[in-house]
């Protein structure tokens, strides 16, 4: 690794004790020839910020890197399910990229460890948020596309994902399909979802949705798209009253 991987680099009093990078670069299996792309992946928009420079975070790697792991996750389930219905195949997709599935990914890598965080952040524990550790998961696969092209984030992905989805036989119920059967089993109405909020810029906007059945508390979902984050909040609030029941 150049300097980037030093310890200098590694540990900032503005950063959090963020590890060297160089050993996850080994797990990567990628030899850099930019590891400041790495290191950039690895970067909260809030340390550099505080640095006075954005542009360093990984969100801009974040947003490639989320459509590079649905394209090769995409190309894998076609390839794995030659028979299987579009329907059957977004069912399955959609569970691969989620966040809980990208979360689960990066404590595999052990990103946590090497996450660059302001203070603030550091003491808040964003170290081990899931929706963060997500973020900075599909950073790395941007970061590997970048400097290895698709052949370097393809090899990340199909170790990680490949028995994930040989794993399923059957695709997974979507949790709005769950929800609805489940009310419809108690004579309750269908479902209804709500839009309570929407955040970030008109091409990349953040939406926050209620999902709410008769007689039950609600719960919020958030997601990129309408749709994922009324999935997100169908699979909470269908956790909820299966609890209950």
């Amino acid at each position: 690794m150049a300097s980037n991987s030093g310890p200098g680099a590694a540990r900032r009093a503005d950063n959090g004790p963020a590890e060297d990078p160089a050993p996850l670069a080994e797990r990567l299996g990628h030899r850099f020839a930019r590891p400041e792309l790495l290191v950039r992946a690895l970067t909260h928009p809030s340390a550099a910020k505080h640095r006075g420079a954005r542009d360093d975070s990984y969100e801009r790697l974040e947003f490639l890197g989320d459509r590079v792991l649905g394209l090769i996750v995409a190309d894998l389930l076609l390839a794995r399910f030659p028979g299987e219905a579009e329907g059957a195949l977004a069912v399955r997709h959609a569970d691969l990229v989620r966040r809980e599935t990208l979360a689960e990914v990066a404590g595999e890598l052990g990103l946590e460890r090497h996450l660059r965080l302001a203070k603030g952040e550091e003491a808040a524990g964003e170290r081990r948020n899931p929706a963060l550790l997500a973020n900075a998961c599909e950073a790395v696969i941007g970061a590997l596309y970048l400097d290895g092209g698709l052949d370097a984030a393809r090899g990340l992905i199909e170790s990680f994902w490949t028995a994930r989805i040989e794993s399923a036989s059957k695709p997974p119920q979507d949790a709005k399909t769950g929800l609805q059967e489940w009310a419809q089993k108690r004579g309750l109405a269908l479902p209804r979802y709500r839009e309570v909020g929407r955040e970030g810029p008109a091409h990349e906007p953040h939406f926050t949705i209620e999902a709410s059945v008769a007689g039950h508390e609600p719960a919020q979902g958030e997601g990129r798209s309408k749709r994922l984050a009324e999935r997100a909040a169908a699979e909470r609030l269908l956790a909820r009253v299966r609890d209950q029941a």
